[in-house]
């Protein structure tokens, strides 16, 4: 077989390899979720140091995982990180809705608009529960009591 066939298969089937990866929903995840990102790079590290330490005392990685606290304290960080990784990639992704942005600014506009402005305020009120009747009081008694 030539050099320039092997290679020309060798390039279609990363390609292909390429494609598959681009249409895995998990792949897309990592691609987009920075989180599930950070989760997972923060789980390497702990279990990356947990690992150096254990094996890298000289007691024995069983002692070292026993009764070193911070090696314990390394891997319990890297199993959370790892669980919440999981939770990420199950979950389904959220959709940020600009509608309920949206009447979320409208009702919060029409609440300080309430508040700020006396005119605003009556013709709610107004349309609420109708027009107020104007009535002019004039008393029947006099001051001196005659």
């Amino acid at each position: 077989m030539s050099k320039t066939k092997k290679a020309s298969q060798t390039a279609d089937r990363a390609g292909d390899l390429y494609s598959a990866a681009r249409e895995n929903p998990y792949v897309q995840r990592l691609i987009e979720d920075d989180e599930l990102r950070d989760n997972l790079r923060d789980a390497f590290e702990s279990a990356k140091g947990a690992y150096g330490r254990a094996t890298g005392n000289g007691k024995g990685t069983v002692k070292a995982v026993t009764s070193d606290k911070k090696v314990q304290k390394d891997l319990r960080k890297a199993a959370e990180n790892l669980q919440e990784a999981s939770e990420r990639l199950r979950a389904p992704k959220k959709h940020k809705s600009r509608l309920g942005k949206l009447i979320l600014l409208a009702l919060v506009g029409a609440a300080i608009a309430l508040v700020v402005s006396e005119d605003a305020r009556k013709t709610v009120l107004d349309a609420l529960f109708g027009a107020e009747e104007e009535f002019e009081y004039t008393s029947t008694s006099s001051i001196n009591g005659s």
